[in-house]
């Protein structure tokens, strides 16, 4: 009976959870905004199912903790690497901008120095999950504004955990040597999580694609967050940055497309009770009293932004249409700002009522950056119509997302990579096997791990983006399981298989799929021929570098059992 009253909170929550995000979709909000109206109305109803120390508050709790993972994730030392001019460079100087001009309004409003910088800091972050769904949605990937805008929300999520510090050492004396302190624990934290993600969670990872199965790997990422988080809180540090940092780990491995795909339903789950606990936390007679300082408060947000984001984008030599659109798209706030304003310390220190009122205020700016993004670049386009000039920069896909995607790195697919490699153009590829995954990753081949039949990897590896797929070793059965789904959710992406014979050739011809066999003694160069042919490199150079591949594999001769098998 304890174990059935226990659960009970979950399941309503859950039920009315389902309801809410759907009612959102319907009416084109945020499902984050759902959660927090539907937190407010099971606060007045049934207070008793939000109770700290209860179930729901548990998982709330833990709905951080994933959150911090998932950003984690998205953050590799390569990724850093390959943007760092724009993560380093354009990144701070958007939040310092953005940062100043809200604070300096707190300040205006009455709020002490630390508190309007920590107030103003705070709001200048925008929603990494809620641009990057509009920038997808609109299919702006490939963009110069929407590569830029994702830089800088990479610099925001580490800007954010600097931020969870100092507003952590808010309740406690001595704050700066405290705060000091805690930077340099993240330092170190920060440069174990890269030895540890190289010699221990790699391997670890490799041993589990050869002797695990999903729901081993679906543990294993369990664990690593929560370890991570429970390191972080027995250190002195946050669980949040602990997650964070769990989540870094694992990005540094070719695992974590995987990871990603196995992790999100826990994440969105979780992440929704943390979101309706929030709401349920929102003193609803302040919010009725108040509904004039709300609305203006997330007006000034969103002007506040705007300009400082547009001065930042200037500043960086863009052009204006180009600086109103990414200014604008990042004009809302971040549901990192439930957290901050959560934190004891910061509630205490701003005030119950005035939490309450910039809570709600972010909520609404949440609710309108889907509207503000399709503002922003509707503008843009005016101002370029009436420039009269030819498109700026800003519009012009650079190629962002790899227009093909291997699945499979055997002989077939090797050769197939070698091809694109040749010719300068950009691949990524999938393989379930891990010796096989392990030798093409030694090899400098750009391989993760990942189920290709997994269509929760789909979205992951942005296939709406890409040009090409290419299976090098076909199976008429895995083309009948997933042919349906995958012309339905991307039915513009071009599809070429692999085929053992001319029998399985002609059944997936039957199918609808352009299929190949590969005869030649060097496996899946017919393959790689037709791609070449389609990406436009001229018949000369593929028949020379067809003959180049011949004359090696003549002077350095494969394995006799050649291996199709992806």
């Amino acid at each position: 009976m304890d174990i059935a009253n226990s659960i009970l909170p979950v399941l309503i929550l859950l039920a009315t959870g389902i309801v809410a995000a759907i009612l959102s979709r319907l009416m084109r909000v945020s499902p984050i905004v759902g959660y927090l109206i539907l937190g407010a109305a099971v606060s007045a109803i049934r207070p008793d199912l939000l109770a700290s120390g209860g179930t729901v508050h548990l998982l709330a709790q833990l709905g951080v903790v994933f959150l911090l993972f998932d950003i984690g994730l998205h953050f590799s030392v390569a990724h850093v690497k390959a943007e760092a001019a724009d993560i380093f460079g354009f990144g701070p100087l958007q939040v310092a901008a953005s940062a100043l001009l809200l604070g300096l309004a707190a300040w205006a409003l009455g709020s002490e120095p630390v508190i309007g910088f920590l107030v103003g800091a705070t709001l200048a972050l925008s929603s990494t999950a809620i641009v990057v769904g509009v920038i997808a949605e609109r299919r702006q990937q490939n963009c110069p504004v929407a590569l830029t805008a994702t830089a800088i929300l990479i610099f925001q999520d580490i800007a954010a955990i600097f931020l969870l510090i100092l507003a952590s050492t808010l309740d406690r004396r001595g704050a700066v040597p405290v705060m000091l302190g805690a930077i340099g624990k993240t330092i170190i934290a920060v440069g174990l999580s890269i030895v540890i993600a190289r010699f221990i969670v790699r391997p670890l990872f490799a041993i589990l694609s050869r002797y695990g199965g999903e729901e081993v790997f679906t543990a294993v990422a369990l664990l690593i967050a929560l370890t991570a988080g429970w390191t972080a809180a027995m250190a002195g540090l946050s669980m949040t940055l602990g997650a964070f940092l769990g989540g870094m780990i694992v990005a540094q491995s070719p695992f974590k497309a995987s990871i990603r795909s196995e992790i999100g339903p826990f994440r969105g789950l979780l992440v929704s009770f943390f979101f309706i606990s929030v709401g349920a936390s929102l003193d609803r007679s302040a919010i009725l009293a108040s509904w004039p300082a709300i609305l203006a408060l997330g007006a000034g947000i969103v002007i506040l932004k705007s300009v400082g984001n547009i001065a930042a984008s200037l500043a960086f030599r863009w052009s204006v249409p180009g600086s109103i659109q990414l200014g604008v798209l990042l004009a809302g706030g971040s549901e990192f700002a439930f957290v901050i304003f959560a934190i004891p310390g910061v509630r205490s220190s701003i005030g119950p009522a005035v939490v309450t009122q910039l809570t709600a205020a972010v909520a609404l700016t949440l609710a309108l950056t889907p509207t503000l993004g399709f503002f922003g670049r509707n503008m843009a386009g005016r101002l370029r119509l009436r420039a009269k000039r030819r498109a700026h920069a800003e519009l012009i896909p650079v190629g962002k997302t790899n227009p093909v995607l291997l699945i499979g790195m055997a002989d077939v697919g090797r050769t197939i990579a070698d091809a694109l490699e040749e010719f300068d153009i950009g691949y990524d590829a999938i393989e379930h096997n891990g010796t096989r995954l392990r030798s093409a990753v030694a090899d400098g081949y750009n391989a993760f791990f990942g189920d290709a039949g997994d269509t929760r990897l789909w979205r992951v590896f942005n296939m709406e983006a890409r040009k090409y797929s290419v299976m090098t070793s076909a199976s008429v059965q895995a083309a009948e399981d997933w042919l349906p789904s995958a012309r339905a959710m991307f039915p513009m992406l071009h599809r070429l298989w692999v085929a053992r014979s001319d029998d399985e050739a002609a059944q997936l011809n039957e199918l609808g799929l352009e299929a190949v066999v590969t005869r030649d003694e060097v496996p899946g160069i017919e393959a790689a021929e037709i791609l070449l042919a389609v990406f436009g490199i001229t018949s000369e150079r593929i028949a020379g570098w067809s003959m180049q591949q011949r004359a090696r594999a003549a002077t350095a001769p494969r394995s006799p059992a050649v291996s199709l098998a992806a």
